[in-house]
């Protein structure tokens, strides 16, 4: 089997990302994988992510730490940006296409008689890969929820909650103490927890299931205090404060505010799991200074271009979106500019909310279409986002939408392409290789 052929069956398999009913939530096909595969995920070191925002981010900071510390570093994040192998990186570059090839021709016939869906499919393949590497530790990001997600058969040795906020109400409680439940799922016996959750109702249920199943539970600000002025699209400089040491002028190079608190939580993770950071601080410098270069994490509000300012985010809820606009706030506040907004969204994504979001900031919006079962039409998008006061512009395609702002945008203005993952991959080469 090629490649190509290997992806066209992996993209055969039933995904969520494309069909609701795709969704079936449950651990009883992974671990049929696990046991068809040799039990891969039972011989790597682990630390297991979940939370509604960041848990790409805090993932991806563990990990850049991690190799900088000189450990052969496994980290699982999803969706995949633009190929499936980004799903399964090692030290920064994502697993060989031919790696890829020749397991999916391995295991087809087991993928087919479990009938694992897509997910569940490259979560196992992830494991496998980073068990052939021999990693020293993987970091693996969840996919949906915690409790029944296929990345649950882990035993880590470290859980990390990083917030909860209403999304996916719909498969994981309309409340923030349900949703919450479902998050605090990841909980392992006597396995420690580390979590950046705020809300009392949230911590409430976190500290429940910690107790019911004797996991040590550490919230983040009851350890860790951090400083900064601000954050701008180059990142943020700030100071932190740990039980082990105090850091002075950290370098966080992902940009954001929000980026601020993940910063904090993986370091507090990476001091927890990785020895040479007990005994140094400089692999956390190293790690979040260059978070990029050190995971190939991509797609957090990175710059394309500037002037005129070209950004592209995957946010795809209302309050990672708010969080890429309040970077973006303070660009333009500088530059006196407008906002011009290439967005797209799949269904459930509380359009409503987002809409109010960008009307406050007076942004003109061009729908981009989509070619996904999920994605919400141009005239569902335009409609929605009307009836909360945003100047919505004409439909069209993202390239085309790119070439037109480059002609009539001022050098103050700014475009953010945001609202979904599927933004990185409707990029035009040309503008893809600007990362």
């Amino acid at each position: 089997m090629s490649r190509t052929d290997a992806v066209e069956y992996l993209l055969g398999l039933p995904q969520y990302a494309n069909d609701d009913s795709a969704h079936t939530p449950g651990l009883d096909r992974i671990e049929a994988l696990m046991e068809g595969m040799g039990r891969p995920h039972e011989s790597i070191r682990t630390v297991h992510v979940a939370g509604t925002n960041g848990k790409g981010s805090v993932s991806s900071m563990i990990a850049a730490t991690a190799t900088a510390a000189g450990l052969k570093t496994g980290l699982h994040t999803s969706p995949h940006l633009t190929h499936v192998e980004q799903r399964m990186r090692v030290d920064g570059p994502p697993a060989p296409g031919d790696w890829l090839a020749d397991r999916v021709t391995e295991y087809r016939d087991l993928f087919d008689r479990v009938e694992a869906s897509f997910f569940e499919v490259t979560v196992a393949l992830s494991f496998l890969y980073f068990a052939e590497q021999q990693v020293d530790l993987a970091v693996v990001e969840v996919g949906l929820g915690g409790r029944l997600d296929a990345t649950n058969v882990l035993h880590p040795a470290l859980s990390i909650i990083t917030n909860i906020d209403l999304d996916h109400t719909d498969l994981l409680g309309d409340t923030v103490a349900e949703i919450a439940r479902e998050k605090a799922g990841i909980t392992k016996p006597d396995t420690p927890v580390l979590s950046a959750v705020t809300q009392p109702e949230a911590q409430t249920v976190i500290e429940g299931v910690a107790q019911e199943r004797g996991a040590p539970l550490r919230f983040l600000r009851s350890e860790v205090s951090w400083w900064a002025p601000h954050a701008t699209l180059s990142g943020s400089v700030i100071d932190v404060e740990t039980p082990l040491r105090d850091y002075d002028r950290l370098h966080v190079s992902l940009p954001g505010t929000h980026q601020q608190t993940n910063a904090a939580l993986a370091l507090r993770a990476a001091e927890l799991v990785i020895p040479a950071v007990q005994a140094d601080a400089a692999p956390v410098h190293d790690g979040l200074a260059d978070v990029h270069a050190l995971t190939g994490f991509r797609g957090r509000l990175d710059v394309l271009q500037d002037p005129p300012l070209v950004v592209v985010d995957v946010a795809h809820n209302p309050a990672s979106i708010k969080a890429g606009l309040e970077t973006l706030d303070i660009a333009l506040t500088s530059k006196g500019g407008s906002l011009y907004v290439c967005f797209n969204a799949v269904q459930g994504k509380q359009l409503g909310r987002v809409g109010r979001l960008l009307a406050d900031r007076d942004a003109q919006v061009i729908p981009v279409p989509v070619d996904t079962p999920r994605a919400l039409s141009t005239d569902a998008m335009v409609e929605g986002l009307r009836d909360t006061g945003v100047t919505v512009l004409d439909p069209r395609p993202l390239a085309e939408a790119l070439a037109d702002f480059q002609r009539f945008a001022s050098a103050s203005d700014a475009l953010l392409l945001t609202g979904s993952h599927k933004m990185m991959e409707l990029l035009p080469d040309a503008w893809r290789t600007r990362q």
